[in-house]
């Protein structure tokens, strides 16, 4: 089943299950994402041109049929003769048993000669009218159906073939290299939704810790046992951190917009995204073991410079064939009016012709060869090419394992750390009710507890992200 049309199935279910409840999945995203994206388009014309080219090469295999045909107008008609033509004859000798010129003979019994001419005069003419060799040529009509067969290209027909089979598989890994990238851009756009959507959960928590805190800051100044200043202070924090919300807020507005895009959708769309209320989890460690060549294998980008080095290697035998012989067979019926056929008609008039052609290149001052060495060196390159891009990859996914190890650590750490600002938090709290600690450092136990659960946040985040990038950088981010 044709790709794009699978791709058009999910997203119209994508669109029908989620146009009344606008709650979208990581995968309802992602399927939006793959069926509206334009490089996509373009990367599944691209292989529909190249399943056509492929199609269109394997007709040099058969037979070619043309028609041609063409009109002429001529001034003049043509005249073979400029007068009447006079032919001398000739008599039958029954002595010699021979035919001899029927001449004229002196009185001396020898031939007479035409003094201005100084050739024999005859004594009878066979008379040529030259109406007779002028023929009418002012409209000329001809045409001629050629059936040609290639019998030997040089092996450029084969050349050609697979030439087209492979630039077909080029373009097709080179859609996969491009799906794999839109659904990495759409995964960070998702977790970004998801992440600020828990920041705003945690500045709206905060602004509530520093609005109960100027509570009782006011009131313990009402009785005397806190200061102008104390309240200022608070105060100050407090319109912080409603700043800090407006902030986040902003952000999460401009990142559902930007997602909506990615997918497709209106930026207006009011998305709601799935994973936007999950809970705090502990993630599993998955165990990713792998071999490079596997790696190089199932890396789409890689495998279009594969592919294209496939095709140079078949352009060098494309450029090998201009330098051997060429064999075909030609057959045609060809048809003029006038004719000749049968004398000068004015109708139409044609024959069956058959042949073969032989065509041996043999000196072209170096240019078909030179021409082939360029192609060499051009699949070379390629080679060259594609062992940078490996040694390229085995460091990024180096980057992306080490990325991936860090985040797990980075949550762990993330772990103790808010386990550490509550516990501070509270004990802060509970000394400023007893009068034993200030406002300040309460607020500066409320500002490590904020600090501590944003990096947890985006700890969490950070290993989908470091999951997703992993997994695409192996080639294992299949769709």
């Amino acid at each position: 089943m044709n790709l794009k049309y699978i791709f058009s199935i999910l997203v119209l279910s994508s669109v029908t299950a989620y146009s009344h409840a606008d709650v979208f999945t990581l995968d309802s995203c992602r399927n939006l994402a793959v069926g509206n994206n334009k490089t996509i388009r373009v990367a599944e014309e691209a292989i529909k041109n190249a399943s056509y080219e492929r199609k269109a090469a394997k007709a040099a295999y058969l037979p070619g049929l043309d028609f041609n045909a063409g009109y002429v107008y001529n001034q003049r008609t043509i005249n073979l003769l400029g007068e009447d033509a006079k032919l001398p004859t000739m008599i039958f000798d029954p002595i010699s048993q021979s035919y001899k010129p029927n001449i004229l003979i002196g009185p001396d019994l020898q031939p007479v000669k035409d003094p201005s001419t100084g050739s024999y005069i005859p004594l009878e003419v066979a008379v040529i009218p030259k109406e007779a060799m002028s023929f009418d040529t002012h409209n000329v009509v001809a045409g001629a159906f050629t059936l040609t067969q290639p019998v030997y290209m040089g092996g450029q027909i084969k050349a050609l073939n697979e030439i087209t089979k492979y630039a077909e598989q080029a373009a097709i890994a080179a859609r996969n290299s491009v799906i794999q990238d839109v659904i990495f851009g759409v995964d960070q756009a998702y977790w970004t939704v998801v992440s600020l959507k828990e920041k705003k959960k945690l500045a709206q928590s905060f602004v509530t810790l520093v609005d109960t805190l100027r509570y009782s800051v006011n009131a313990m100044l009402e009785e005397g046992v806190a200061t102008r200043s104390d309240l200022l202070t608070v105060d100050v924090k407090l319109n912080e951190a409603k700043i800090a919300l407006t902030k986040v807020d902003n952000g999460l507005t401009l990142s559902r917009m930007a997602l909506a895009q990615i997918c497709g959708l209106p930026i207006q769309s009011n998305m709601v995204l799935a994973d936007e209320d999950y809970k705090s989890y502990t993630p599993a460690r998955p165990e990713y073991t792998y071999n490079m060549s596997d790696v190089y294998a199932r890396r789409m980008d890689l495998e279009v410079i594969r592919q294209g080095i496939t095709v140079l290697t078949h352009r060098e035998k494309l450029a090998m064939g201009t330098m051997l012989p060429k064999v075909g067979i030609v057959g045609a019926y060809e048809f003029s009016n006038p004719n000749l056929n049968d004398g000068f008609k004015k109708r139409f008039g044609g024959g069956f012709s058959i042949g073969a052609t032989v065509s041996i290149p043999l000196w072209h001052w170096g240019g078909n060869y030179n021409h082939y060495q360029a192609t060499k060196a051009a699949t070379n390159s390629q080679r060259l090419l594609l062992e940078d891009l490996e040694e390229k990859v085995s460091l990024q996914v180096e980057q992306a394992r080490f990325s991936f190890e860090e985040a797990f650590k980075t949550y762990d750490m993330t772990l103790t750390n808010m386990k550490s600002a509550q516990a501070n938090l509270e004990n802060a709290q509970y000394g400023f009710k007893e009068g034993v600690l200030t406002a300040d450092d309460v607020i500066a136990a409320q500002t490590a507890w904020l600090q501590a659960n944003s990096e947890k946040i985006d700890a969490e985040i950070g290993i989908h992200l470091c999951e997703v990038y992993l997994s695409k950088v192996l080639g294992t981010l299949n769709y």
